[in-house]
């Protein structure tokens, strides 16, 4: 592995050190908070509720808080919808100013639970889970990622939806190319070259070189490469020859196999090439799933999960983000509180929720049902998370700097890559480096 050990410290930027100083602070209180502990209540009256994508799922939570009041008249629920891009510093917020203003449960996101653990906000969930209906029924790769982004062996919320990484691809035109789908590393590289006529501007696949396109490498990395573990030694697996050479495969299919123009391309971008030309693969999570239905009919469109490292072995696949239910220690009517958790995370309010955004529900029993059957792609996503076979990776998202690193600080050693101005050794050693220095500091804030 090609480390530049000579480059030192990076200098962190004000809001990564913000964050890592709010940390530190909270960390070395070893656990003691200043929202309080609470109260179990006597599981009536009211509670209130943070939706943490509050005008995109109102409506649904309505309908689920609604059928919650009827059938538990002595609890009301006050529903709050805070706006995606607001709700991590409203939290923060809350928990400087004492906890007096947090709600009794809200929607937490792994993204941001680490943080939320560590200033000491959240009740660990685990034993209420083993003590309720909700007991080995919830998908065995979101529980995973909610304890590691917790930092922590206990569960600090209870996972409700997943996104997951799908390969897309045209079944159209992989039958008129008599291709097999893409269920294998080979299939998808033979497909990428011979759907490509860079004549007839037609291309196998589509690569995203902008925004996002950090996250979705790593997925291609590891999914190829069989890692199973994002951390070896306290070091990141980032470069290890075997995800360098799978980089290097991934990359190489830029402006071969694909449009050149996607170099700039975002999410956005690169589900427009997609949809508006004959390009024969696409890979992102099931969030494209509703466009390309749109664009090309229920027949038109497939989705894989990743293909394994090997065939017929396991796969593995990169965490996404899971969303969940935390409880709040500050909350004086835990009772009420966790009556509301398990109703909103059974297998009927689950799926109901999902079905509306679309997401892969975290009940198991919710597998069975009608709209899960008819998405395939997110049933199928759904059955290779809980597989005990498969291996995810989590991300550390725990990481005050993950975003910044993923994001800024890489994309644009990524696009250098893309133009050979960058090797993969180059570019994996480099973000390993990023990554092994950040992990540094979170276990010295840790203590």
């Amino acid at each position: 592995m090609n480390r530049h050990t000579s480059r030192g410290t990076r200098a962190r930027s004000l809001p990564a050190l913000g964050i890592a100083a709010a940390l530190a602070l909270t960390a070395t209180a070893c656990g003691d908070s200043g929202t309080g502990t609470g109260g179990e209540g006597d599981g009536k009256g009211k509670i209130v509720f943070w939706d943490n994508n509050g005008g995109v799922r109102t409506e649904v939570w309505k309908k689920i808080i609604a059928e919650f009041e009827k059938r538990n008249p002595d609890i009301d629920v006050e529903y709050v919808g805070i706006p995606i891009a607001d709700v991590q510093s409203k939290y923060d917020t809350a928990i400087q100013g004492g906890g007096d203003s947090l709600p009794d449960v809200g929607m937490v996101g792994t993204a941001y639970l680490a943080g939320m653990v560590a200033q000491g906000a959240l009740d660990p969930v685990t034993d209420r889970i083993e003590d309720s209906p909700l007991r080995g029924k919830l998908v065995r790769g979101m529980v995973d990622s909610v304890r590691a982004a917790g930092g922590e062996e206990e569960l600090f919320t209870v996972p409700t939806s997943a996104n997951q990484g799908v390969l897309w691809y045209r079944t159209g035109l992989f039958e008129q190319a008599g291709l097999a789908p893409p269920t294998s590393w080979g299939n998808f590289y033979k497909a990428a070259e011979e759907l490509t006529d860079r004549e007839e501007n037609r291309f196998g696949f589509t690569i995203r070189g902008g925004a996002g396109s950090v996250a979705q490498a790593l997925e291609m990395m590891y999914a190829q490469s069989g890692i199973d573990s994002f951390w070896k030694g306290g070091r990141s697996t980032v470069d290890d020859p075997a995800n360098v050479t799978a980089l290097e495969k991934y990359v190489a299919l830029y402006g071969r196999a694909t449009p050149e123009a996607d170099l700039n391309n975002d999410f956005t971008k690169m589900v427009a090439t997609f949809t508006g030309g004959e390009v024969g693969m696409l890979q992102h999570n099931l969030g494209s799933y509703t466009d390309l239905v749109k664009a090309f009919g229920e027949e038109g469109i497939g989705g894989l999960p990743m293909p394994p490292a090997t065939e017929g072995g396991p796969r593995t696949l990169v965490s996404n983000p899971v969303d969940g239910l935390g409880l709040f220690r500050s909350s004086e009517n835990k009772a009420a509180a966790w009556e509301f958790v398990e109703f909103a995370a059974s297998a009927e309010m689950n799926s109901l929720w999902n079905e509306s955004a679309g997401s892969i529900p975290a009940h198991t029993d919710a597998a069975d049902d009608e709209w899960l059957t008819a998405a395939g792609p997110t049933r199928t996503a759904m059955e290779s998370l809980d597989d005990p076979d498969t291996r995810i990776v989590q991300l550390p998202y725990y990481l005050p700097d993950w975003n910044s690193i993923s994001k800024a600080d890489t994309e644009p050693a990524f696009q250098k890559l893309l133009l050979g101005e960058m090797s993969a050794e180059e570019f994996a050693g480099d973000l390993a480096e990023r990554l092994d220095e950040a992990q540094a500091e979170w276990n010295e804030q840790k203590g």
